[in-house]
């Protein structure tokens, strides 16, 4: 059994309060139309203590989490907190200031660089420096650059191919899941929504991208950004597929980007996303000890407060790195003993040493949640058992359920009775079945809901309590308004040729193009590239090269016509050369995706 550290311990509010400077006057941020897209008021709640509602682990931590304004983390860089799920950092050079992970959106950026210069005077942006590829460290951007500025961006290797792959692939269910991750339809209290774990939530304004000047390609490169010396350790496949970490040596700061938070990580995001490599992410994590942990006397990262100390920042990065390698090594040994993850996520328990710190709480990634996440990496979804190989779906499963144990009348009593004995995740797994069988029974609905209130009440876990409240919110009738969504016209606008016509081809509707056969030569002017569509067996496929056969309709554009071609599903004014009725079929065969589909109904 997980044993918590002593609430007497108040080291983690002592260094998130240090250095605190000022918070903004006005506590709402609003978007360009008058749109709140952030309110710093919004978990004032928290100041209270902890109800009934809300686990005491999570409610401090979310405490933590909540506290805004700027802080200043050693001489010549400072931070501001609280402002998004993530931090901004500002770092003073020679002329004006480098902006660190300017956050999600623009108007939060702004704000929290208005801030900055409340108290630090008017400096300009000198540089920006994205640590990694995720959306709350660079969306931001175009809220401290202004228009038109000639300033270096830099980014690790990889940064905007992976930047914005989520947006090509699966971005649409990400987003949906997201809303659920986040709880973003839920109401900020002490029954609601009450954080993620790694941060408030996420700020609901413009996303933006500026395309990098300048890559970070190897471990020790050293830059001189604005005076200031940085040296860089690339640690790709970690918590972002392109991250690094940076050494201000000078300054004796280092920041660990998003690879050592106070809390444990997720190895598979509940949103969705490719699995981590923990074992990638300790090594790295042992290579920072060994490069900068004795060279370093403050340590700040792009969520959550430093760590000051030499010794405090070096046994905070070692129980970090111990943590993902033991959920690696652990998951490792019991599945080559014939466990399953499920089984795995039930047996494991931490060391003593990592189980009593704040910093290794599951308060985003989870013990359970990662272990089955490194059983998938290196095992995939089957366990084995060959009566999971071809199981019936969920709706056509759930109704068979529910008939072999007598219908929904006789599983009824029996849930509600298991849930007032406590047994809330067995309560969960039958009623689900029930709603799948007849996602209209109000009354299986309503006491699923509870459930899942009671479930998400209890959770240690933020993103855990999120995804059972908005279940329970839905099952209860509460809208489903997709308002997160990562995608923008920067973010578009930076996809490769090579991306948009991957994009299109996961949106051909395969059996209806089954026997459409097509194909179109594409002539970018503005990039000098030509590309060939294919169209045959419900499959797109682009090449560079063919075999000199004609195509059936030949086109000369930009890639901003291209764009606006799919937008608009027209030709508008781009120059075609053939039949004109090939582009109409491939534009008619493409679906629409479902940004508000269903989850915990069918």
């Amino acid at each position: 059994m997980s044993t918590l550290p002593p609430f007497e311990d108040r080291t983690d509010f002592e260094n998130a309060d240090r250095g605190f400077l000022g918070s903004a006057p006005q506590a709402e941020i609003k978007d360009a139309s008058g749109r709140v897209v952030w309110d710093l008021d919004a978990y004032a709640f928290l100041d209270a203590a902890c109800p009934e509602t809300a686990n005491p682990s999570l409610w401090r931590q979310s405490q933590l989490t909540a506290k805004h304004g700027l802080f200043q983390v050693t001489d010549g860089v400072y931070q501001v907190r609280g402002f998004d799920l993530s931090n901004v950092s500002f770092i003073e050079g020679r002329e004006g200031v480098v902006v660190v992970d300017p956050l999600l959106s623009t108007e939060c950026a702004a704000a929290a660089l208005a801030l900055y210069r409340e108290h630090r005077g008017d400096r300009p942006v000198s540089a920006v420096v994205h640590t990694h590829s995720h959306a709350d460290h660079f969306g931001g951007v175009r809220g401290v650059v202004p228009d038109g500025a000639d300033i270096p961006v830099i980014a690790p290797a990889g940064f905007l191919e992976s930047a914005v792959a989520e947006n090509v692939y699966a971005g649409a269910a990400m987003n949906r899941r997201a809303v659920f991750m986040y709880g973003a339809e839920l109401p900020r209290d002490a029954g609601g929504q009450i954080g993620a774990g790694l941060g408030p939530t996420t700020s609901t304004g413009t996303v933006s991208l500026i395309e990098p000047t300048l890559s970070i390609t190897e471990t020790g490169q050293e830059e001189v950004i604005d005076g200031v010396r940085f040296v860089f350790q690339l640690t790709p496949g970690t918590e972002a597929p392109a991250e690094m970490n940076f050494l201000l040596p000078d300054r004796r700061t280092l920041c660990m980007a998003e690879n050592a938070t106070r809390n444990l990580h997720n190895v598979l995001t509940l949103r969705g996303a490719l699995v981590r490599d923990p074992r990638v992410w300790a090594r790295y994590l042992t290579e920072a000890i060994e490069r900068f942990a004795a060279r370093s006397d403050v340590l700040f990262a792009s969520h959550h407060w430093p760590t000051w100390g030499t010794r405090e920042l070096t046994a905070f990065l070692s129980e970090q790195r111990d943590l993902y390698a033991y959920l690696h090594d652990q998951t490792l040994r019991m599945l080559n003993q014939g466990r399953t993850g499920a089984e795995i996520a039930e047996m494991i328990e931490l060391p003593p040493a990592l189980d009593r710190a704040w910093h290794a709480r599951g308060y985003y990634g989870s013990v359970s949640h990662n272990v089955k996440a490194v059983y998938q990496r290196y095992m995939g979804w089957f366990d084995g058992n060959p009566a999971h190989l071809w199981e019936l779906p969920p709706e056509e499963s759930a109704k068979k359920h529910v008939e072999f144990m007598g219908g929904a009348q006789s599983v009824l009593p029996k849930a509600r009775a298991a849930f007032e004995a406590g047994e809330t995740r067995w309560a969960a797994q039958v009623l689900n079945y029930v709603v799948f069988a007849d996602p209209d029974h109000t009354e299986a609905r309503e006491l699923l809901a509870r459930v899942y209130d009671a479930l998400g009440h209890g959770s240690e876990n933020g993103t855990w309590r999120n995804f059972y409240l908005q279940g329970a919110a839905e099952l209860r009738g509460g809208r489903r308004a997709n308002v997160l969504d990562s995608s923008s016209p920067d973010v578009t606008m930076a996809l490769s040729v090579e991306q948009v016509f991957d994009s299109l081809a996961i949106r051909v509707n395969g059996p209806r193009a089954w026997d459409a056969r097509l194909t179109i030569d594409w002539n970018f002017t503005d990039l000098k590239e030509e590309v060939r569509l294919s169209l045959a067996n419900g499959v797109l496929t682009q090449t560079r090269a063919h075999d000199g056969a004609p195509a059936d309709l030949a086109l000369t554009l930009t890639k901003p016509q291209l764009l606006r071609m799919i937008a608009t599903r027209s030709l508008g004014d781009v120059q075609a050369d053939g039949d004109r009725q090939a582009l109409t079929l491939l534009l008619g065969l493409l679906d629409d995706v479902d940004r508000d589909f269903a989850i915990v109904t069918p």
